[in-house]
């Protein structure tokens, strides 16, 4: 038996994934690694907790499944889109990335928008704001100019990765598509993006496809990690892409509902909808695309307000699960970093509304799970109301969030949709799925999806908690309807 395996680097963790070439999952594991916020605004991440979870994904995986590491057909990595790491001649790293979610380049991308809005939107099929990397990068030169003048090299967090395995600098054109540095139209880095910016086309990766294999493990990565030299590396892309693939949607009408780090709803489309709260990228299923809203702080939501106030997953999703719809009075808006869709505002913040003296830990806990729900069904409703069109009935629940079955329940309720899962939709399944495509495993994405994608259970919405859900939502907007203009005099 042969094996394809599959990596992926999100927001507080790597997962790795290992599979056969039947479709099975024969191991998992998990290495966590912190998100660092050096100052306000800041979100960033240390390329050596990428490169320490990447070497102990493979030799745990190695280790759990007992296969030998000569019989791994390919490798594939995957992560966030937008989170660069600028480095020097020597491609060695000068600072830590920058995470997609870091706020410090409102004003760039404010002075962006307002001068050059129009002309970038028509070249990127997105208006400039603080999660795209041509505004950090204006950032870094205006703050950070020492740093700035020695950068040669720009990479992107999955294709730094993929550089220790390999030794190869490129990355693919949907993560491309994210840096706002791209010609969407012509498919090509654009000089004059470039240039506002203050770098060079040089600076940026070649650019391939994400099934193409680029080079093969090397033998100091094979030292470090456990896998043989030689290995396949294939080049991979991003991570919602993999996971909208690792969930089955690979037609036009599917849709994918996220709580991972961000929360998403794409819908699968045969082009892209650009607008200024909208993200659109490429689908790996040619001819497709998956535009889609983004809630900026999800499961990072849940994850901040465990690590903030104590407890265990599971422990604090049994006390909320006892409380009302509506936790008696208490909202939160899970705006840390600001918010994307619908509102592309980066000075939000996150608030707990109406706290008594009667409410219990058990309700600011339901009122973080509550207040994701109503950040993404105010997405779903600015998508429905852009797109008028018809989409699946049954959507797909991928990312971590999806574990928790409380949660998946509300989630499912607020919308007014039912939620599949599947054994997996983790992005590092979908990438492993890509390796198979790249070395032949696949024929293409409908068969690797037909072999690997394994619905378990359907979560429907409870028509009476929709309307709770949808009377308390009304009282939500209110809310951040009254605080936005307080936080833009920040």
């Amino acid at each position: 038996m042969k094996y394809l395996l599959g990596i992926d680097f999100g927001g507080g963790a790597s997962k790795a994934t290992l599979i056969d070439t039947n479709g099975n999952i024969i191991a998992e594991n998990t290495v966590e690694y912190p998100t660092l916020y050096p100052e306000s605004g800041a979100c960033e991440q240390a390329p050596s907790d990428w490169i320490n979870a990447l070497c102990e994904n493979s030799k745990a995986l190695l280790l759990k499944s007992g296969i030998d590491a000569g019989d791994i057909l390919a490798v594939a990595i995957d992560s966030a889109t937008h989170t660069s790491l600028a480095c020097d001649k020597d491609f060695n790293p000068l600072r830590n990335a920058i995470h997609w979610t870091d706020t410090r380049s409102r004003k760039q991308a404010d002075k962006l928008r307002e001068e050059l809005g129009e002309e970038i939107f028509k070249k990127t099929f997105h208006k400039p704001d603080t999660i795209w990397t041509l505004p950090q990068l204006v950032w870094l030169k205006e703050n950070e100019p020492e740093v700035f003048a020695k950068i040669r090299y720009i990479f992107f967090e999955k294709d730094y990765v993929r550089f220790f395995l390999t030794d190869v600098f490129c990355t693919d054109y949907i993560e491309a598509e994210g840096s706002m540095l791209f010609d969407c139209n012509k498919l090509r880095w654009d000089g004059e993006l470039c240039a506002l910016a203050g770098i060079t086309e040089e600076m940026l990766p070649p650019i391939a496809k994400p099934t193409d294999v680029i080079g093969n493990v090397t033998a100091n990565a094979a030292k470090a990690t456990g896998l043989k030299e030689g290995t396949a590396v294939i080049c991979g892309t991003t991570d919602t892409c993999m996971e909208v693939f690792a969930s089955g949607a690979v037609k036009q009408g599917d849709v994918t509902v996220k709580l991972a780090t961000a929360g998403r709803i794409c819908v699968i489309t045969d082009k892209p909808y650009p607008n200024r709260h909208l993200v659109n990228y490429s689908h790996i299923a040619e001819g497709l695309w998956y535009p889609g809203t983004a809630t900026k702080s999800c499961a990072a939501s849940y994850r901040w307000y465990r690590d903030t106030f104590g407890g265990e997953y599971k422990e604090l999703d049994q006390g909320a699960e006892k409380l009302p719809i509506g936790c008696d009075g208490l909202i939160f808006h899970p705006y840390l970093n600001g918010e994307l869709t619908p509102y592309a505002d980066p000075m939000l913040c996150g608030s707990f509304t109406g706290v008594r003296a009667t409410h219990t830990k058990a309700h600011f806990t339901r009122a973080v799970l509550e207040g994701v729900a109503y950040s993404l069904l105010d997405s779903k409703i600015y998508l429905d109301n852009l797109m008028n069109i018809t989409y699946n009935t049954v959507a797909t629940a991928i990312g971590g969030g999806t574990k928790g079955k409380l949660w998946r329940q509300m989630i499912s309720d607020a919308l007014g949709i039912a939620l599949k899962t599947t054994e997996s939709s983790d992005s590092s399944l979908g990438s492993a799925m890509l390796a198979g495509i790249a070395v032949g495993v696949f024929k293409d994405a409908a068969e690797a999806v037909q072999r690997c994608v394994k619905e378990v259970d359907i979560t429907y919405p409870n028509p009476e908690n929709t309307a709770k859900y949808r009377a308390v939502f009304e009282t939500y907007k209110r809310i951040h309807d009254a605080l936005a203009p307080i936080y833009s005099e920040r």
